[in-house]
């Protein structure tokens, strides 16, 4: 679903703290996913980054397009309770983010 679905599917969502874990995890074909979790609903939820629209205006500027909301994928991976929780199971994600498909390692801790 998109963000904006997401966020209309449960208010609560909306008006939650979120804290991200990461905005450069990656599958195997190289798309990347932003990590992040609803204090709210411990929703554990990927983002899946579209790739931004560059242009070169006029006098050489390169220009990044806003992304679009819709474009912007939402997938609950698992429910964590508590933050401290999620902290345990995180452990060492800042460095496994940056392997190559790093969801591997994440979906190993979260499995479906």
């Amino acid at each position: 679903m998109d963000i904006e679905a997401f966020y209309e599917q449960n208010e609560a969502r909306r008006e939650s703290a979120e804290f991200e874990f990461g905005s450069e995890w990656s599958d195997a074909s190289d798309n990347e996913y932003e990590l992040s979790w609803v204090e709210a609903t411990g929703e554990l939820y990927l983002m899946v980054e579209p790739e931004a629209n560059i242009n070169e205006d006029i006098f050489g500027d390169f220009l990044v397009s806003d992304e679009v909301v819709n474009d912007l994928t939402v997938v609950v991976i698992a429910k964590v309770p508590s933050l401290a929780s999620l902290e345990d199971q995180l452990r060492g994600w800042e460095d496994a983010m940056l392997d190559e498909n790093s969801l591997n390692w994440l979906y190993e801790r979260f499995p479906q």
